[in-house]
């Protein structure tokens, strides 16, 4: 195998689950899985964002609010729910079950740090590894999941069990749920433990042993058009008398709800069905330090920075809408391996990314040479913080993360059209910028991460 691709395969199987998830949310993890399981069917995708407020469980932080872009997915066997992504197994009658990776956000806010956490060390999310059970029961499902911590974060195992009901009118689906999650000693004590070196006059050392939280809920969401549909939820959690009894927690119980909206988009059934073309891109770019609204206005294309990174990818693609509504508007549906070449600044490191895509190509002149522009928008995970979101990130004392927001603006031409040849229609060469950035540091999703990074790439892109 070529040494360009042998660490590519060697992240691959970690990536992908990674790119198909988002994450959970503090400590009320996972209350958000039955209603996003319910917004796209199976072969679909959709899109969405999520604003959401939350009791902090920790002393003297209150209220905070998040912003969590929805990244949602669902097939056969693999499916993709926002800060989940699993693969699902063989059924067993009606019990169904799945392995799945999700990120832990729970931990110290990076932001906003209280009186009650100074001088501690910090807690950084985790990520999950774990087995999902659903049970059809009277008129609703009942759900299992064991996770364990594999990010080298708490060391923790929860079990979590729970019941949920779907209540659907013509527009309406409602979604009452109860959640039992029993954490054991090492979760409990990452997150709300106190160690000796901790230690302050109003700030006792304290160890955490395992608890139950228990939480109810009810979430809801409103079908207003074919495609779209607003989410809404409310509900408490009781935290368990191990964590209520920490010195550095605040609350007894943790009220929290969230409100959003997501698109459904339904794959052209031919295509999807027949499962061609398969779009293939290759792409080169370099780094610049244009941001991204003058790059894409053409008004900063210089890549002439002093680090001279680069970045080398492959991008595979399928269309899921064709002429949407009947205007010239297609959708396509990317995964992607891009390979960042840091120059010795940095050991290199990989990005992986999935994303969907809009193509307007309703140009007057689309009828002589076909011109393409387009926008994507997803998410991508890097093996390593490329050098230049570390070195600016750094620069001005900003939380980096790996796993971040992804657009992709691109503009490109058919090469066949350009060159009059019938054969090469389907190929096109254009000019795109691919951008990791946070949602202005508003979304724990991403790390809370303000800023980013900018590479213009040329790339060719054909059908197979």
């Amino acid at each position: 195998m070529h040494p360009f691709l042998v660490p590519a395969f060697r992240h691959a199987a970690l990536a992908i689950l990674l790119l198909l998830s988002g994450t959970s949310a503090r400590a009320v993890a996972g209350v958000l899985d039955p209603v996003l399981g319910t917004l796209v069917t199976p072969e679909h995708a959709g899109l969405g964002a999520v604003v959401r407020m939350e009791r902090s469980p920790y002393r003297d932080v209150g209220s905070r609010y998040d912003v969590m872009p929805l990244y949602l997915y669902e097939s056969e066997h693999v499916y993709m729910h926002a800060y989940r992504a699993g693969l699902k197994l063989p059924p067993l009658g009606d019990l169904r079950a799945d392995l799945f990776v999700a990120a832990r956000l729970e931990g110290f806010p990076v932001d906003r740090i209280p009186a009650s956490l100074q001088g501690m060390d910090p807690r950084e999310p985790g990520a999950d590894l774990g087995l999902g059970l659903q049970y059809p029961l009277l008129d609703g499902t009942l759900v299992a999941e064991l996770r364990r911590d594999a990010g080298n974060a708490s060391d923790g195992t929860e079990l979590r069990t729970g019941y949920w009901e779907k209540l659907v009118s013509e527009r309406w689906t409602l979604m009452p749920y109860v959640n039992l999650a029993l954490r054991d000693g090492a979760l409990n004590d990452y997150y709300f433990g106190v160690r000796p070196h901790e230690v302050r006059p109003d700030r006792p050392a304290y160890r955490a042993g395992r608890g139950l939280n228990v939480t109810l809920g009810l979430h809801a969401h409103y079908q207003f058009s074919e495609h779209w549909r607003a989410i809404g939820g409310i509900g408490v959690t009781r935290l368990s008398s191990a964590i209520r009894e920490s010195p550095i927690a605040g609350n007894d119980s943790l009220l929290f709800a969230h409100v959003g909206v997501a698109y459904d988009f339904e794959p052209s059934r031919q295509s999807w069905q027949d499962r061609k073309p398969l779009i293939v891109k290759v792409l080169y770019g370099r780094s610049t330090e244009c941001n991204l609204l003058p790059v894409m206005a053409l008004q900063c294309l210089s890549i002439g920075t002093p680090d001279r990174t680069s970045i080398t990818g492959i991008v595979f693609g399928r269309t899921f809408v064709e002429r949407l509504n009947g205007w010239p508007l297609d959708f396509v549906g990317y995964a992607g391996v891009i390979h960042h070449n840091e120059r010795g600044l940095q050991p290199d490191g990989w990005q992986f990314d999935v994303y969907m895509k809009a193509y307007f190509h309703g140009f007057p002149w689309s009828d002589r040479v076909r011109t393409r522009l387009g926008f994507g928008a997803g998410v991508s995970w890097a093996t390593r913080v490329p050098y230049v979101e570390a070195r600016d990130q750094g620069a001005r004392d900003r939380t980096t993360s790996k796993l971040l927001n992804y657009l992709d603006p691109s503009i490109d031409v058919s090469v066949g059209d350009v060159i009059g040849s019938r054969r090469w229609a389907d190929t096109f060469f254009g000019l795109g910028v691919s951008h990791r950035s946070g949602v202005f540091g508003a979304s724990q999703l991403l790390g809370n991460v303000e800023g980013g990074s900018n590479y213009i790439y040329t790339y060719l892109e054909t059908m197979f």
